[in-house]
């Protein structure tokens, strides 16, 4: 992205933050007319499912989106080059791109920017974005990450070519990690990214090396980080924390407000549309970008429509997120929607300790990306300081043996790279692994109670 080209359009998206409630459901509808009337003539799937649904392209002007029928990930997956308004796009030919691709931000083909769905079990899946979708969200990150200053203040802060750490999954084709990359280009900052894999030890020689004025990062990341300043082993002069990835609790952004003594910004996004929204207050809540989606929530149910993304058109979208929401008011300076309840799921981290006293953990990001044949289902439990197992779900068809054998192989290089093989890990298989029967949901980890 063009330094200046970037900036000129951050400021006309600014803008949109100061509309008229009305004005943006104006802009809002005309980007979704313009949409629904794309994805009729390009997308084989959704003129079929609007047609099944009995609409017909001279009402996609006028019916209410709460007319459309919904899709789902597994459906998405299993229609992908219906769904796709690129021929000869496939989930196969990107997962081939990924394998043999090294682990950058480069584009499918030149063209198509690819994200890596990250999941417990099973393929991967991808979502695709075009470039300009691909720049439109960046700027919708970029005007999240400065959401409270003005241009003034972003032009004297760029100025000085501030250095951005980035804490997460960085080892793959992650939304965050590509975004925030090429966010941080299209600003002409420097960058750090130091991977949840990576031993405290380096984080601490990295950081203070490389001395980030920005912190960009999972927040439970983020808590790490602020114990290691809590505990001198690291310091810091940060101004402003930019959390992202999971939920962000009222006391943790306390407790990393205290710790950098800077604003904290809570951004919202999913590997679906990687701008979503951000939270500035607690209180005041979750602010949706209405200018680049459109949430619905039905039943307890949320459902997606990216406004943005052309290549693959996202209609009523069922996402697995639970929140509730509240329309703007009149008396409201920003338009947008506001978000109450859980955003994204929020998982356990895993930390042991040696005979010395010396503490590591694991991030569920590293430790959930295992896709081995017959392996239906798992979970992580922690059984002591030293010790944890995974509880594996097989298909009826599936070698006990070949599984346990690439699970331990997998997991060994793990704990290498976090200095853990002191750890020692074990495999329990189980018939079936059930949700938490309070939540409704499965945790990828239970820690020690």
């Amino acid at each position: 992205m063009n330094h200046l080209k970037t900036l000129t359009k951050l400021y006309a998206m600014k803008r949109h933050t100061r509309m008229s409630k009305r004005n943006m459901k104006k802009l809002q509808d005309k980007k979704l007319r313009k949409l629904l009337h794309y994805a009729w003539d390009y997308s084989p799937y959704y003129q079929k499912s609007f047609q099944a649904a009995g609409i017909t392209r001279e009402q996609l002007t006028t019916l209410p989106l709460s007319a459309f029928p919904t899709i789902d990930k597994q459906m998405l997956l299993q229609q992908f080059e219906e769904v796709v308004t690129v021929s000869g796009l496939t989930q196969e030919a990107l997962r081939s791109f990924d394998e043999k691709a090294a682990t950058n931000r480069e584009p499918y083909l030149s063209k198509y920017h690819v994200v890596h769905s990250s999941g417990s079990t099973g393929k991967p899946g991808y979502f695709v974005y075009e470039k300009k979708a691909w720049n439109d969200m960046l700027l919708g990150i970029i005007r999240a990450a400065l959401w409270d200053m003005n241009m003034l203040q972003i032009l004297a802060l760029l100025a000085g070519k501030p250095h951005i750490a980035y804490l997460a999954a960085t080892d793959g084709r992650y939304g965050g990690a590509m975004a925030v990359g090429d966010g941080i280009e299209g600003v002409g900052a420097k960058q750090l990214h130091l991977d949840i894999k990576t031993p405290l030890t380096k984080w601490c020689t990295r950081l203070q090396a490389f001395q980030p004025h920005i912190i960009i990062g999972y927040p439970s990341a983020v808590k790490i980080l602020g114990e290691l300043v809590e505990q001198k082993e690291v310091a810091l002069q940060v101004s402003r924390v930019i959390t992202c990835g999971e939920p962000l609790g009222a006391s943790l952004r306390r407790y990393l407000e205290k710790m950098f003594q800077c604003p904290v910004i809570n951004f919202y996004g999913a590997s679906e549309s990687l701008a979503l929204g951000v939270e500035t207050d607690q209180e005041e809540g979750m602010l949706l970008f209405d200018d680049m989606n459109i949430i619905e929530e039905e039943n307890g149910v949320m459902y997606l429509t990216s406004l943005y993304n052309y290549a693959q058109p996202l209609i009523r979208y069922r996402l697995s997120d639970s929140i509730s929401l509240q329309e703007a008011k009149e008396s409201h300076q920003c338009p947008f929607t506001r978000a109450t309840g859980l955003l994204g799921r929020k998982e356990d981290i895993l930390w042991f300790e040696d005979g010395c006293g010396k503490k590591e953990f694991l991030h569920p990001l590293a430790i959930e990306g295992f896709c081995i044949e017959g392996l239906k289902d798992y979970q992580f439990r922690q059984l002591s300081k030293d010790a944890f197992e995974m509880q594996a779900e097989i298909s009826q068809k599936a070698s006990k043996d070949n599984v346990r054998m690439n699970v331990l192989k997998q997991m060994k290089e793990i704990l290498k790279e976090k200095n853990l093989e002191y750890v020692q890990f074990y495999i329990h298989f189980v018939e079936e692994i059930l949700p938490n029967p309070q939540t409704g949901k499965k945790s990828l980890i239970i820690g020690l109670n």
